[in-house]
């Protein structure tokens, strides 16, 4: 993905730009005193879109989508170190004002900078989503073109067969060695290459007298005899282990198998691959043969508004997440976090041996790498100094993911399971985005949850599922997820993850005991996850949530100096009138 910086700055009348951009748009005259005058920068170019203070975060990726041909569901608006993560809220609810900086981060697999080049000189660029066909190319090429043919005259040509306007363009740019041959007025020429990990679409109009070649450019315990990577590894250029703070705990087998494959694939020299998704660095290790992902790298210096992400997001000044109530550089220890309390639905892994759990999160643990291959905007050198802890966690093969095909068509348990995690562990980043859509042996659909760095806030805040809207929400809990339920218990959870080396704080402690109460009554009295999640998600950005409300009224109830017990018994009192008159 790539970070945009967005300029935000007020609109001048007599300003010769707003002038130009204002003769060439399309959108209705705005009142001047309430828009602002966005400038996308996009790989060094600015493209300016007005919007208004009163504009949803939806309407703003909508207009973004229709004027500059960017996706919105590939969208995300961070300003502020916060990412604008509620559509339905507004421009001004998030203190968008004049002169600040909004970033805006695309899927950069999506993302192709067209540059369209006549023999007369003239040069013209304009970006455009892969999904897009040859239908709108040709209609992006006439309006931002001005020099060629009608669109219903233009022909596109690749290696010889005409392209039809239902063409993804995608489809057509999918190696570096891809070449597309345009036919407008006079014959064109059209070059694929490589912009960071896409690609530069150059089209130029030739001399039709003229013959020139096509030209590319482009591109169930550890088993005794296993163990621990030496951490010296004479004669190699990387560097891979495990991090095991108790030296009592012994990795499943499952892990191991993951470590060593992904060492094994490093060592044949099959580097690792940057993701295009999510706003920090993640990168998929390859097996020995490059042929398929054994596992996903998470380095914690290059999560969002780290010093070394690669996305371009600036360095958060107070340590504070994207999300509120999270820290940055605590990313690994909650995707381990999630791993570790989805429990079998048969009880404990200490207990079972069993390796996946209820939700299906993928395994998950923290390892120490180092690789070329990373981010070291700084220079790469092989020395400790430029080791990266993260968390690895094993690729699971899949179909894609929720956001790429509707939601009716996912089993309600699947859904329910995934319900269960998020609202105990009270996630703040739950999309569509991250819910993979797999195979089970049966055949029959299966949801895998992924990304949970923002999971355990120390507040409630910015909590939101996108499975709320689904209708599976709305079905009741089955008897044996409602039995799952019963079984988890706050304390020892929080026993767990301090004997893996988190000593969770005391807010985040806090966070999963009230989360696993609320859990845990609201099924009792038969609430569905839809009612559930509802009271911990807020309506409105500045509208506190039901839970908030619930939390705020305890601590404004206590002395100072009062226990966390007395405080959590105090929650639980209010949790159970509140609940009482939901359900009365």
């Amino acid at each position: 993905m790539s970070a945009v910086d967005v300029a935000l700055g007020p609109i001048h009348k007599e300003s010769p730009y707003f002038r130009c951009y204002s003769h060439n748009s399309q959108q209705a005259p705005v009142p001047e005193d309430s828009s602002i005058l966005i400038y996308l920068s996009v790989a060094g170019s600015l493209i300016p879109m007005r919007v208004l203070e009163s504009d949803s975060i939806e309407s703003v990726k909508l207009r973004i989508q229709t004027t500059k041909g960017f996706a919105a569901k590939k969208q995300k608006l961070v300003f502020g170190g916060r990412e604008l993560a509620r559509n339905n809220s507004l421009v001004k609810d998030y203190g968008v004002i004049s002169g600040k900086v909004l970033h805006l981060v695309l899927k950069l697999s999506d993302l192709l900078l067209i540059t369209v080049r006549t023999t007369c000189g003239r040069e013209v660029e304009f970006h455009a989503d892969r999904y897009r066909n040859v239908g709108y190319l040709k209609q992006r090429i006439f309006k931002e073109g001005r020099v060629f043919i009608d669109v219903e005259e233009q022909e596109i040509f690749y290696n010889g067969e005409k392209l039809d306007n239902h063409r993804l363009i995608g489809d057509i740019c999918i190696n570096n060695d891809a070449a597309i041959h345009l036919l407008v007025q006079k014959s064109a020429q059209v070059r694929a290459t490589p912009l960071e990990k896409d690609f530069e679409i150059s089209i130029v109009a030739v001399n039709p007298n003229e013959r020139r070649e096509s030209e590319v450019e482009g591109g169930q315990n550890q088993p005794e005899e296993v163990q621990v990577l030496a951490r010296e590894q004479p004669g190699r250029d990387f560097w891979l282990e495990p991090v095991i703070v108790n030296p009592k705990i012994r990795l499943n087998s499952v892990f191991w198998d993951m470590v060593n494959s992904t060492f094994d694939g490093l060592e044949k020299g099959k580097p690792p691959i940057r993701s295009s998704e999510g706003t920090g660095g993640t990168y998929f290790m390859q097996d020995p043969l490059g042929q398929k992902f054994v596992s996903v790298f998470k380095p914690i210096d290059e999560e969002p508004m780290a010093v070394n992400n690669p996305q371009g997001l600036p360095v958060s000044s107070n340590g504070e997440g994207l999300k509120r109530g999270t820290k940055v550089g605590e990313g690994a220890v909650r995707e381990v976090a999630a791993y570790l309390l989805d429990h079998p639905r048969s009880g404990p892994r200490a207990l079972t041996g069993e390796v996946m759990g209820f939700a299906g999160v993928p395994p998950t643990i923290i390892v120490q790498c180092l690789h070329e291959g990373f981010n070291y905007p700084e220079g790469y050198e092989y020395a400790m100094k430029n080791v990266k802890t993260g968390s690895l966690q094993m690729f699971m093969k899949n179909e894609g993911s929720c956001d790429e095909m509707g939601p009716g068509a996912f089993p309600v348990e699947e859904v329910h399971k995934i319900s269960v995690l998020d609202m105990r562990m009270a996630n703040t980043d739950r999309h569509a985005g991250n819910i993979l859509v797999g195979k089970g042996e049966d055949g029959q659909i299966k949801l895998i949850p992924i990304d949970h760095g923002y999971c355990l806030p120390e507040k409630f805040e910015d909590c939101t599922f996108d499975w709320l809207y689904w209708p599976q929400a709305h079905q009741p809990y089955s008897p044996e997820v409602i039995d799952y339920i019963d079984s988890l218990d706050a304390e020892q959870d929080i026993a767990l993850l301090k004997c893996y080396g988190w000593d969770i704080p005391l807010e985040s402690a806090r966070t999963l005991r009230i989360s696993t109460m609320l859990l845990k009554r609201g099924v009792k009295r038969g609430l569905t996850p839809f009612a559930i999640g509802s009271i911990m998600c807020r309506e409105t950005l500045n509208k506190e949530s039901v839970i908030e409300e619930i939390v705020r009224e305890a601590e404004d109830s206590l002395l100072p100096g009062m226990s966390e017990a007395v405080f959590l018994e105090t929650v639980s009192q209010i949790m159970d009138s509140r609940l009482d008159k939901l359900t009365g």
